[in-house]
């Protein structure tokens, strides 16, 4: 399933209870953490979640979760550096060894659990591009990203604005 970071970290009842119920109720046993920039609308950040249905019980089913992070440090857009089959191979190949890496990390239950509001947006790995301007990506990715993040952010505008003008059912 793929879902977009705020239902990783977003505060009240709703996303608590989703993070919740995907823990408790299923394997939630993988989750890949993808490059911003790459989905359907600029800017959005995505994830994919890979989890097993088990039948009820008032066990918990998630053991363990594996985090992928192939967002930090990674530079993809919908229109210069498109994604390719290729950019999973590391992921393909951890996600059936269950390998630790710098990138795949395992994450107990108990660990998650006691995560405020049960918080999902796990991420380890340092971001070399805040660490020295050296390490900025190009000014034709940084562009991108700008212009990504900014029809996204005026996507969400509109959607708010039709909202409040009763033009969204």
């Amino acid at each position: 399933m793929v879902l977009p970071d705020n239902v990783l970290f977003e505060a009240g009842r709703a996303g608590e209870g989703i993070r919740k119920r995907l823990l408790e109720g299923f394997n939630f046993h993988t989750l890949l953490r993808l490059p911003t920039g790459i989905w359907y609308s600029p800017g959005v950040k995505a994830n994919v979640l890979f989890f097993d249905r088990r039948p009820a019980s008032r066990d918990i089913q998630t053991k363990e979760l594996w985090v992928y992070d192939y967002r930090t440090n990674v530079h993809k857009t919908l229109k210069t550096k498109r994604l390719s089959h290729s950019d999973f191979d590391d992921f393909i190949r951890y996600y059936h060894e269950r390998k630790k890496t710098e990138r795949f990390r395992r994450f107990s239950y108990e660990e998650l659990s006691q995560r405020d509001k049960l918080n999902l947006d796990i991420f380890w790995l340092k971001d070399d591009s805040l660490e020295h301007i050296d390490n900025l990506p190009t000014p034709d990715v940084l562009s991108a990203e700008i212009v990504d993040n900014l029809e996204a952010a005026l996507e969400q505008f509109r959607s708010v604005s039709q909202e409040l003008a009763g033009e969204v059912e």
